[in-house]
């Protein structure tokens, strides 16, 4: 459905429609009818609304990152460097999206866990460099179930895989290790 012209574009189609001269044999379209202007809403009365509600749109976060914040650089270069050491590796290559985002989050939750505090993830780079788990492995990482867990990403080192790898760094576990992390 193609919502209806606005005033200034109808004019604005009405001026290059007139410098147009149809093919001969062929009759001209006929021009569509300018619509009608559109009343304004009139502006919600601020008397009206519960100061709940009016406090809650105004505090109101931004919606959803497409992932997680991005990696230090300092630490992304501790860890590219190896000074601080990669705590294991997964491969992704293969995997469906959904297996592979299953595969994701066990190894993420299993290694921080076990108190690792960076690990690599290899994506793989697609066919022409765009691969669907590339482009949807940050977004898997910013799910509310590992935002307590996640500190952030980065691409990795060429020697890691460049393009087609992330380094992930994992927060430290609190003390009390036996309860679930919480976003």
């Amino acid at each position: 459905m193609r919502r209806p012209l606005r005033p200034e574009e109808s004019r604005l189609w009405s001026q290059v429609t007139s410098t147009v001269h149809p093919l001969p044999g062929r009759a001209s379209a006929p021009a569509d009818p300018p619509a009608p202007p559109r009343e304004a809403l009139p502006a919600p009365d601020p008397a009206g609304v519960p100061l709940r509600l009016a406090v809650s749109a105004a505090v109101r976060k931004p919606g959803p990152a497409s992932g997680p914040k991005a990696l230090e650089p300092a630490r992304r270069r501790r860890i590219s460097r190896e000074r601080d050491p990669i705590g294991a590796h997964i491969d992704l290559h293969g995997l469906g999206q959904d297996a592979a985002r299953a595969a994701l989050e066990r190894f993420v939750l299993e290694c921080w866990r076990e108190g690792q505090r960076a690990v690599l993830v290899i994506t793989g780079k697609g066919i022409r460099g765009d691969g669907v788990l590339r482009r949807l492995t940050p977004e898997w990482l910013a799910a509310p179930h590992l935002q307590a867990v996640v500190a952030g990403i980065s691409e990795a080192h060429r020697r890691h895989g460049g393009e087609g790898a992330l380094y992930i760094a994992l927060k430290r576990r609190p003390l009390d290790a036996s309860a679930p992390p919480r976003p």
